[in-house]
């Protein structure tokens, strides 16, 4: 960080100089790391300020214009804000209904709710990987899997987990 904005600090897909161009292939190799990293396609990787910013892109640009009353989006109990209140918003906005999967006494998913919560209405789950005030691992493959068998697009916030564990997005 420090070499880039003492050597190489300018605007990337703008600058038409030395500089400009550099700046721009260093963040074009990034973004190549980055897909590597979590196997993806570099055209797939979309650079953010954080999660926060991520999850309400989504919400404002998918969700608000796929999404319609009766809708459901489904979250668990222990999301924290910045995967709880764009989905409210977009529940307001929308008409969309929030349904959530409890937890369980000792800081784990009650999966087997998941047979009633999830229906041909949901249409987005929304779920963190690994919580920053629990520490439970949620079973994302099993989220992943009842949630595509009946259509429903997922989002998985893995702000917290990919630092300690490899993540696959094409998985």
């Amino acid at each position: 960080v420090n070499r880039f904005y003492e050597t190489q600090n300018s605007t990337i897909h703008r600058a038409v100089y030395a500089f400009g161009e550099q700046a721009t292939t260093l963040y074009e190799q990034a973004r190549i790391s980055v897909a590597d990293f979590i196997n993806a396609h570099a055209h797939e990787v979309v650079f953010t300020k954080g999660a926060t910013q991520s999850i309400n892109a989504v919400a404002i640009g998918w969700a608000l214009a796929h999404l319609k009353s009766g809708d459901e989006i489904l979250l668990t109990q222990m999301e924290h804000h910045a995967n709880l209140l764009p989905w409210q918003q977009v529940a307001l906005r929308t008409g969309a209904v929030l349904k959530f999967i409890p937890v369980l006494p000792d800081g784990t998913l009650d999966m087997s709710s998941l047979d009633h919560l999830i229906s041909k209405k949901t249409k987005l789950v929304s779920c963190i990987y690994v919580s920053n005030a629990l520490g439970t691992h949620n079973d994302i493959e099993s989220i992943i899997t009842r949630a595509h068998a009946i259509g429903a697009k997922v989002l998985i916030d893995a702000a917290q987990s990919i630092a300690h564990q490899r993540i696959d997005v094409k998985k």
